[in-house]
């Protein structure tokens, strides 16, 4: 399988050629052109193919996906029996597009919302930040991805790729991405004054050596500046 990611990094899409037998795993309505040779597949978001008695637990799993991971309850398999065919896809927001080629023994935590697409055996299972998160306005829920293949995740704004070699503190509403060999913790930007006078939300405690991947612009910030502008 060859890409090219192209238009960035402000609006980005994923160009995908597709050998006989290859294919790629993208996040429902991420299409935007295919050859007539791509052939399309859509399935439950449950991280398994479900079996006819197993529908409903599949069912509520991509619901839980989509309510607290920001994912689509369905994804889509794209694949070609033909020499050669091609297939584009584009995320949802504007932004930047992160590849990552995963092989096995590693880990990658992608922020809610962050997943594209992937190829051969990658699996990404939802994971807390922990219970604090859940009450922030920029928790931390995060997409556990291992196995073996391609993973390409989208952001808003452009990604910058920053070293951790001791420790590091990121905004958690920056956060695309990090190495699974990174410790983490996430709280407040300072005490009670500062979380709900500094304009900060939660933030996240890098420690050890790996890399996290930051995004230049917030989503949340962008909603809280559209709200006011919205007619009641």
């Amino acid at each position: 399988m060859q890409h090219k990611i192209e238009h960035g990094p402000a609006f980005s899409w994923l160009r995908v050629t597709l050998e006989r037998g290859e294919s790629i795993r993208a996040e429902a309505g991420a299409m935007v052109m295919r050859s007539t040779q791509v052939e399309m597949e859509t399935h439950l978001n449950a991280g398994y193919k479900p079996g006819i008695f197993q529908l409903m637990w599949a069912f509520l799993v991509a619901l839980l996906r989509k309510l607290f991971g920001g994912e689509t309850m369905f994804l889509n398999d794209f694949s070609t029996q033909a020499a050669q065919a091609e297939v584009v896809l584009a995320p949802a927001l504007a932004g930047d597009i992160l590849h990552k080629r995963m092989n096995a023994g590693q880990k990658l935590f992608v922020q809610a919302g962050g997943y594209l697409a992937s190829s051969g055996s990658l699996n990404a299972q939802l994971r807390f930040g922990g219970l604090r998160t859940l009450f922030g306005g920029e928790g931390l829920v995060l997409l556990e991805c291992t196995g073996e293949g391609d993973l390409f995740v989208n952001s808003y704004g452009g990604i910058t790729p920053v070293e951790v070699r001791g420790s590091l503190t990121v905004d958690t509403g920056h956060i695309v991405a990090f190495d699974g060999s990174l410790d983490f913790k996430v709280g407040s930007v300072g005490g009670l004054k500062s979380l709900f006078l500094s304009g900060e939300g939660l933030v996240c405690r890098f420690f050890g050596q790996g890399t996290v991947y930051v995004q230049s612009r917030n989503l949340e910030s962008l909603a809280s500046w559209i709200s006011p502008m919205l007619p009641g």
